[in-house]
């Protein structure tokens, strides 16, 4: 039975007693309280041996406090929660010394998990970096996708180990490396990236490890390479799945030996940087094909990341939009904003392009529309030019019900569920003909479902979220965030 004493800090206090009740059936020993005064005043007088707090307190914030817990008693970890689920919530709180950082809403099951691998863990092991201010927002979203993406890239700022970032084009694989490299320890040292597919075959090599005069036609003079640019930093290979075997093979060699030669040189060159790799392709694919090197793989596979499409976070739509018209404003175009409707609208769309895709028709928007705000029908225009080429760029099926929606054609109403969805992805299929759906039909499936039935919920309970969370099964917070990630609207009660 696990046991020690646990410090929990939140000015919710329906939290403070979920938390404290989990934790207390789990075997340990809980004082809780909302004030951040007083977590402070237990520390200081050694109590605690583990704190879960909230960042946003009325009297201080987490982050505030942090700092003096880390001077104080460098060996308690602390478990961060916030409803800010920012990339840079997740970055402050490894920053600060924060042992885990966790999104609200949360798991009760991962909780009591990270409190019992913290409370396990030997003490002169808990993290303790320097704190730092940072400004900016280098990734944008609050979706469960970029949650565990956050986190991931938290605990992997203060290491130097090799990255796999894969996703379609357009979901930022860029943007993620460079926000390892701007926030890591290599932060100082230069950030060199090379698209390998954008380089000859036969250049490759040298754009790597640079050449030497008179290596080959042509060099007239010694070249330096881009391993030796990135020296202390960081190298980003973007599109590794295009990389020729020949320069496959000198690349394993760095990642082995930690040396490279320059094309025509022989004294061997020490290799200091990070390598952040980046494909859209499948390698296991291409290592089947004969294309790609296993055994690079793996050296290269160390810790992959995989960004999700923004079909499979359409609720980070709305955040990415604002972001982006205020970039557009910076930078000397007119502030403009979504109809509701508008944004409704975006987000049945599909998006074959991604969070690319969305930057432009954002920056479009600000640069050719006189309106401030909006409108549905607008984006209608614009999309629909996407929508004829891709043979329906809008997420296949009905739309989720609005009260401006068309009604649906009357259903057998021996049908069941699982007949509906069956016929309907039996039609989807047919509709694609030789060609597979796009990916992600799973999520999109799924939020096509959650958003009825939520409302219905909704709507039977009149409005009320406690008894609709009830009826439905879920935490009264997942109902609420879903509400909102959704942009729920009631429907009419059938009864």
């Amino acid at each position: 039975m696990p046991t020690g004493n646990i410090l929990v800090a939140d000015d919710d206090a329906a939290i403070r007693t979920v938390v404290g009740q989990a934790l207390t059936r789990a075997g340990y020993e809980v004082r809780t309280t909302g004030a951040a005064s007083t977590l402070w005043r237990w520390i200081q007088a050694g109590e605690g041996d583990l704190v879960i707090t909230d960042v946003v307190m009325p009297d201080e914030n987490a982050f505030e406090l942090l700092p003096r817990v880390k001077k104080a008693r460098p060996d308690l970890p602390v478990i961060v929660m916030s409803a800010q689920n920012t990339f840079m919530t997740a970055i402050k709180a490894s920053e600060r010394g924060a042992y885990e950082y966790l999104p609200k809403p949360f798991d009760l099951k991962e909780l009591l998990a990270i409190v019992g691998r913290a409370m396990s863990e030997p003490k002169n092991r808990l993290r303790t970096p320097e704190p730092e201010e940072m400004e900016g927002m280098p990734l944008v979203g609050r979706s469960p996708a970029m949650q565990d993406i956050y986190r991931a890239l938290a605990r992997l700022m203060q290491s130097d180990l090799t990255v796999m970032i894969t996703g379609e084009s357009g979901t930022g694989k860029e943007l993620v490396a460079r926000a390892l490299h701007d926030y890591g320890k290599r932060k100082k040292g230069p950030f060199v990236a090379i698209n390998v597919a954008a380089i000859p075959r036969d250049l490759i090599e040298s754009e790597l490890f640079g050449h030497e005069k008179g290596a080959f036609t042509g060099a007239n003079q010694r070249s330096v390479g881009r391993f030796e640019q990135a020296e202390g930093g960081t190298l980003f290979l973007d599109e590794i799945g295009d990389m020729p075997m020949d320069a496959q093979t000198r690349l394993l060699r760095v990642l082995q030996q930690g040396e490279y030669t320059t094309v025509g040189g022989r004294t061997p060159i020490k290799a200091n940087v990070r390598i952040v790799a980046a494909t859209n392709k499948d390698l296991r694919v291409l290592i089947q094909q004969g294309l790609f090197r296993e055994d690079l793989f793996f050296r290269l596979n160390v810790v992959p990341l995989r960004l999700p499409p923004l079909r499979e976070r359409i609720e980070d739509i709305g955040d990415l939009a604002r972001h982006f018209f205020a970039q557009a404003a910076n930078e000397g175009l007119p502030l403009k904003s979504l109809e509701p409707a508008a944004l409704e609208r975006m987000k049945r769309y599909r998006w074959p392009g991604n969070i690319r895709e969305l930057e432009n028709l954002i920056r479009r928007l600000a640069a050719l529309y006189p309106q401030e705000l909006i409108s549905e029908q607008i984006i209608v225009s614009e999309l629909g030019l996407d929508a004829s080429r891709e043979g329906g760029a809008f997420l296949s099926g009905p739309a989720p019900a609005s009260p401006t929606a068309t009604p649906a054609a009357p259903r057998d109403p021996d049908e069941s569920l699982a007949m509906a969805v069956e016929r309907h992805l039996t039609e989807l299929f047919k509709v694609h003909g030789d060609r597979l759906p796009p990916p992600g039909l799973y999520h999109r499936i799924l939020r096509e479902i959650e958003y009825p039935l939520i409302s219905i919920a909704l709507a039977a309970t009149r409005g009320n979220q406690i008894k609709a969370a009830e009826l439905l099964g879920l935490n009264r917070n997942t109902l609420r965030k879903k509400v909102r990630d959704l942009d729920v609207r009631l429907m009419r009660s059938s009864r």
